[in-house]
């Protein structure tokens, strides 16, 4: 299910300012949140509380409303006025359904939003534009079972005749057990769309009838480490006390949902965190609670709840034999950035992220002086028909890279391109060739 959290903004009550230069309402919520269960549960409430802190509030504290998964977020001022955040996390479709009847001001998503709700959205201005649409973390779909099962990975097409019902017993999958039990997200969750895009309508599938639903993503994690014959998927937060699965997607290597993999979203079943925010008749609260999420505290906020931060940090790479000889030794002399540029769908474009992480690049590069010739830019693609083509077209993505940087000051080392090679994503879909048209960022 997906969790909507929306901020009800009451505009048409009188609104009154105070020494944070955001309005209030007299009466009511100053802003309403509403989607995704995964942000809402605990990472929602956790960011509103921080910017409800950094805005001077007091006695910042959550309200329970008697009603499932939703809450409220109080403060008050100094000179005692309540300040009130509603949240809703009913699923990720909820928040734009809310957005669409007036009755949110900004909604949270685990998944992008669908060309559909774009459309009927299109009132609220252009909500896939880089200011509307906000990546406010990176979570990873894991793939999880009772701790002594002694699987240790699977490839998607596996995972798709699971969670279809067609392969039925564990044995079936090379693995022991007997019947296969699955559990799974309801239909309004946000990580079941994720599921069903990276996993089920890709192999052409759909779930099997008889596989649990759940709305509490802690209730479906802690109902399969309970269950030896069980299998489901959950965002990475609600592992618990469950065992992750290393995971295959074409002809890319085993992947465990690790934080590196995720962070630069080469694990095959990485996903976006969203909020969307209308950019006409802009809820101040909303746009405040945006600002501070990609801030410093917020990113420290969405690590500390256990989703992934999209500040940049710089990793080491063990080199090994299945990477081409240059990227090996670049691999033994530099450090790679946690982020990777991916670009908008049929375009050279740098996509909504992208440009919120050429500002985190930028800064990292200027910290820790790098800007003379101390950064390469690796460029991958899909497959082509001509493999020269491939290689072309991803040094090209790289070179696009280039420009933005030069652009501030960054004289680059080296501009690279490996082609088709080291593929995070199976070609043979969209959305898996947009994952293997990357540009990583390595250091010196």
């Amino acid at each position: 299910m997906r969790l909507c959290v929306v901020f009800f903004v009451g505009l048409c009550l009188p609104l009154v300012a105070w020494a944070s230069g955001l309005l209030i309402p007299d009466h009511g919520p100053a802003l309403r949140l509403q989607g995704s269960n995964t942000i809402g549960a605990a990472l929602g409430p956790a960011l509103i509380r921080g910017l409800m802190e950094d805005q001077g509030l007091l006695k910042v504290s959550a309200e329970i409303t008697g009603r499932d998964n939703e809450q409220r977020v109080v403060g008050q001022t100094a000179d005692g006025r309540r300040v009130q955040i509603d949240i809703a996390a009913h699923g990720s479709s909820t928040g734009f359904a809310a957005l669409k009847q007036g009755s949110a001001d900004l909604a949270a998503s685990s998944r992008p939003i669908k060309d559909s709700e774009l459309k009927e959205l299109s009132s609220l201005g252009d909500l896939k534009s880089p200011t509307a649409e906000q990546v406010i973390a990176i979570d990873g779909l894991a793939i999880i079972l009772h701790p002594q099962n002694p699987l240790r990975q699977l490839d998607t097409g596996q995972l798709a005749r699971i969670f279809s019902g067609e392969a039925k017993t564990w044995e079936m999958v090379g693995s022991v057990g007997g019947p296969i039990h699955l559990y799974a997200r309801d239909e309004q969750s946000g990580t079941y769309d994720t599921f069903k895009e990276l996993v089920l309508n890709r192999q052409g599938k759909r779930l099997d009838p008889t596989a649990r639903r759940f709305e509490s993503s802690e209730q479906l994690s802690d109902s399969v480490s309970q269950d030896p014959q069980g299998i489901g998927f959950i965002g990475l937060p609600y592992v618990r006390q469950a065992k992750a699965l290393a995971i295959i997607d074409g002809y890319s290597q085993p992947m465990l949902p690790l934080s590196p993999l995720i962070a630069t979203e080469d694990y095959p079943l990485s996903r976006r965190l969203f909020f969307y925010l209308p950019s006409r008749e802009t809820n101040p609260w909303a746009a405040a609670l945006v600002e501070f999420t990609q801030s410093d505290k917020g990113q420290a906020i969405v690590a500390a709840n256990g989703f992934i931060a999209q500040t940049v940090q710089a990793m080491a790479v063990t080199p090994n034999a299945l990477m081409p000889e240059g990227y090996q030794a670049l691999s033994r002399h530099a450090q790679r950035l946690t982020v990777n540029f991916r670009f908008e769908e049929g375009s050279a474009s740098l996509d909504s992220k992208a440009h919120h992480d050429l500002g985190r690049v930028l800064d990292y590069i200027r910290k820790h002086g790098k800007t003379e010739r101390r950064v390469t830019l690796v460029g991958f693609g899909d497959a082509k028909d001509d493999p020269a083509r491939a290689d072309l077209l991803s040094k090209l993505r790289a070179m696009a890279v280039r420009r933005e940087l030069v652009k501030h000051g960054v004289t680059l080392r080296e501009v690279r391109g490996f082609g088709a090679l080291m593929p995070v994503a199976a070609n043979n879909e969209d959305e898996g060739r947009i994952r293997n048209r990357r540009v990583e960022v390595w250091v010196y």
